[in-house]
């Protein structure tokens, strides 16, 4: 039962990297794809730590990082569409200021 769990959350973390490989033009579903590995690694600790019977305080602690890098990311993602109108990454030329 217990590897049938694991087995799910490594398929989970398998497709979010496939789709981030895919989805590389957009840069909003280049976000998203890293929120889904990043959820499928959470779940994937947090039912580790559930099922050895260790305290849960990493979870939130990375729980938290995991927020600080979505909104880091959304923030880059408004700017981009603010200055560029688009979230192509072929719109936009990181090397002009």
């Amino acid at each position: 039962m217990m590897m049938l769990i694991y087995g799910g959350f490594v398929f989970m973390y398998v497709v979010g990297l496939f789709v981030f490989s895919m989805k590389r033009k957009h840069l909003l579903l280049t976000l998203l794809s890293l929120e889904f590995i990043i959820l499928s690694l959470y779940s994937l600790i947090f039912f580790y730590l559930v099922f050895t019977d260790c305290e849960c305080y990493f979870s939130v602690i990375f729980l938290g990082f995991s927020v600080c890098e979505g909104v880091m990311g959304l923030s880059i993602l408004v700017s981009l569409i603010r200055t560029h109108g688009n979230d192509f990454f072929q719109a936009f030329s990181l090397l002009v200021c």
